[in-house]
């Protein structure tokens, strides 16, 4: 070893005993916002994306989950704008909450709702989310739960096949109809089998054993909702332990977004204090 090979190696030690010093975490999680929490000033136009962005990038958020319900328009330099104030203020747009109902009896609506996802991945690329959030829809009148499921599997693969192409996730959702239960929704992911396509595990939509069932559809999680209530094993609400269910997450291999999705009424009082809730929750455990 010469003069300069040694210098540069011993240069190097503190550093590196330093970082073997330090234990690996055992999360990894970011804490994100919903912006369905907003809903109501969202649709009457009192708060902007763009605004909720700002308060995001002050409460010390890293993302925000954009449902594009109350999206002005689609137009490219829309997207464009949006795109840099989330840039320019330090938040990802992580995900993209579409209206996208996969359960279709026939090949026209399939057809139909697949062109449905392409056109919102597309929107979501613009704005840097590589995930979309979609959901099961209702059981068609006259159909079977295992025909829904089918139908809703085939558009999902199909979506996911385009999704794909350009690196975005689809994540159907645990909510009504279809996908109020975690098993009906894993069999649609697990039946789509594709690496493109997984669940977005809302933690508060579970009408029973909520932790359990959480931890069921935990191994295919790609994106995350957190309620401030979740239910147990008799069914009632009761106060959701956010450190419990991450724990759950992680012990799946999930890491990623943590979003917070208010459903209250009173967003500007209870958000910015469930958020600091939620940012404590995330950098304690990661």
């Amino acid at each position: 070893m010469n003069r300069r090979q040694l210098l540069t190696t011993l240069a190097a030690v503190p550093a590196a005993a330093q970082l073997n010093a330090q234990p690996a975490p055992a999360f990894h999680f970011r804490a994100g916002l919903v912006a369905y929490s907003y809903r109501k000033e969202l649709a009457a136009k009192s708060l902007t994306y763009e605004d909720l962005i700002r308060r995001i990038a002050d409460w010390g958020l890293d993302g925000l989950d954009c449902t594009v319900y109350w999206f002005p328009d689609t137009s490219a330099e829309y997207l464009a704008n949006l795109r840099k104030t989330a840039y320019k203020n330090g938040v990802q747009i992580y995900n993209a909450g579409v209206r996208v109902q996969l359960s279709q009896p026939t090949a026209e609506l399939q057809r139909a709702e697949v062109d449905n996802i392409r056109k919102w991945v597309d929107v979501a690329d613009r704005i840097g989310a590589s995930h979309v959030r979609v959901f099961g829809g209702d059981v068609p009148k006259g159909a079977t739960e295992q025909q829904a499921i089918s139908w809703a599997a085939e558009v999902l693969k199909r979506g996911a096949e385009y999704s794909g192409s350009k690196g975005i996730t689809l994540g159907v959702e645990n909510d009504y109809g279809l996908t109020l239960e975690a098993g009906p929704t894993i069999e649609i992911v697990k039946q789509a089998a594709s690496p493109w396509a997984g669940i977005n595990a809302d933690s508060g939509n579970l009408r029973t054993n909520g932790y359990a069932n959480f931890a069921t559809m935990a191994p295919y999680a790609t994106s995350l909702h957190l309620k401030r209530e979740v239910t147990g094993a008799d069914g009632k609400k009761e106060p959701a332990d956010w450190n419990r269910l991450l724990g759950i997450l992680a012990k799946a291999g999930y890491k990623g977004y943590a979003g917070l999705e208010y459903e209250g009424n009173d967003a500007e009082a209870d958000v910015p204090r469930l958020v600091a809730d939620l940012r404590t929750v995330v950098r304690k455990l990661s």
